[in-house]
């Protein structure tokens, strides 16, 4: 018709328009309908114990000074320290670091780790700045944070675009105002009192959850195909452990596009050409598709390892898989939830699958505070342990009650930290 534009369709494989702290307060909701929390109880596991945001100004290269913000929240502490990761990327605001930090609360509470949840970030560019810029930024942030963190209060891990490097800084940072104290921060580099197994713990984490469900969907390591979007530390780690039980990983994206490999592709091969500067679409041996051909690759285990929203109403039904480990944080929307469970894939939530970067971490708490180290056979052990037993514990739940996974899961953890809270009198 003379006069009308037509719309474009919608780009199916960018996040959806729903924020992760909706996906968070949806799934919460569900749950404590679920277990009949009351309404005074709901709002305060909703919001968030303390929030903290601080300006931090860096001067950059061309001498400009650019001011960015640091947040912190503490969103519930019945059950031990808050914990969780600190983020540097230039989308984080203070929803996001909410709706994590409520993440953390129940992930912990699900893997029976004796942690609160806490998230943190600031709002920079990482990928743009100088290492040294990084530096300022963590070390300002550490000095404006003093008061609400420390080995008994608040502990930080890596999370996006921040690693061992950020951590070391942070530890010393506020060792010059307390005193040397490792424990204040995990995922530290080895030389500083890291833990062993800690880099690879999120991915074997995953793989752990997939040879817990492996079983009851009658799936073998053999005959599994995995395609995995993200391919960060958790998603390349998951890819690398998986390939060595024997599944195929046919199929890997990230920002850059996203290729597939019937016959297969090495994950630890890919890894190294990353690393060395490659882009994944040049990978050897690998046909370049495009978002909604991957979206769609025939296999029977689907990893998003990316960003939060990237299954969402829009897309979801492209699925070809039996399997969602979900590796990032909110990586399904509920949309979406609904429209996998019509088409019989079955999920194995964040807070459960993505869990064993904080056991892990809480593991090298551990190891710290009693200024012992474990092999990392005992800490993958130890991990494996937890893991199963958590997956058990939902499992059984969803089976009883005729629920989802992440449903069940998500009881599990709130009725955890309730119980937590009211026994301390906190409620």
């Amino acid at each position: 018709m003379a006069g009308v534009q037509e719309r474009e369709p919608p780009d199916v494989t960018r996040p959806a328009g729903i924020s992760n702290i909706e996906v968070v307060t949806q799934n919460f909701d569900a749950a404590a309908d679920r277990i009949g929390l009351e309404d005074d109880l709901r709002a305060v596991f909703r919001g968030s114990y303390r929030e903290v945001q601080v300006q931090i100004p860096v001067r950059l290269s061309d001498g400009r000074v650019r001011v960015y913000h640091g947040y912190r929240v503490q969103h519930n502490g019945a059950r031990g320290p808050y914990k969780g990761g600190l983020r540097y990327h230039h989308e984080v605001d203070l929803d996001e670091v909410r709706a994590l930090a409520s993440l953390m609360t129940w992930k912990t509470a699900i893997v029976g780790v004796p942690f609160g949840g806490a998230k943190g970030g600031v709002n920079c560019p990482a990928h743009e700045l100088e290492p040294a810029q990084i530096e300022a930024i963590t070390r300002q942030l550490v000095d404006k944070l003093d008061q609400t963190i420390g080995p008994h209060r608040d502990i930080a891990a890596p999370d996006m675009n921040t690693n061992a490097q950020v951590m070391a800084w942070m530890m010393d940072e506020w060792a010059k105002l307390h005193g040397h104290e490792p424990a204040v921060v995990t995922g530290k580099p080895i030389s500083l009192g890291g833990s062993y197994g800690r880099e690879n713990a999120t991915g074997r984490g995953l793989v752990y959850c997939f040879r817990e469900a492996a079983p009851q969907l009658r799936m073998t390591p053999a005959e599994t195909r995995i395609v995995v979007q993200g391919f960060g530390n958790v998603g390349s780690w998951a890819a690398r452990i998986a390939h060595d039980l024997g599944c195929r990983i046919v199929g890997v994206a990230d920002a850059s596009g996203a290729i597939s490999a019937q016959q297969g592709l090495d994950p630890a091969a890919l890894r190294r050409h990353l690393d060395e500067g490659g882009t994944l679409t040049e990978f050897p041996g690998a046909e370049r598709i495009s978002g909604e051909e991957f979206l769609a690759l025939e296999c029977e285990v689907f990893i998003p390892a990316a960003l939060g929203g990237l299954i969402h109403r829009d897309n979801a039904d492209l699925l070809n898989c039996r399997l969602v480990l979900e590796g990032a944080n909110t990586p399904t929307t509920p949309a979406a939830d609904a429209i996998l469970r019509d088409k019989g894939i079955h999920v194995v939530p964040d807070v459960l699958a993505n869990a064993g970067g904080v056991v892990v971490s809480y593991f090298e708490w551990v190891q710290n505070l009693q200024n012992f180290r474990w092999t990392e056979r005992e800490v993958n052990d130890r991990l494996g342990t937890s893991m199963r037993r958590a997956f058990r514990e939902v499992s059984v739940r969803a089976r009883d009650q005729d629920v989802p996974l992440r449903l069940a899961a998500y009881q599990l953890g709130i009725e955890r930290v309730v119980e937590a809270a009211r026994t301390r009198g906190y409620v």
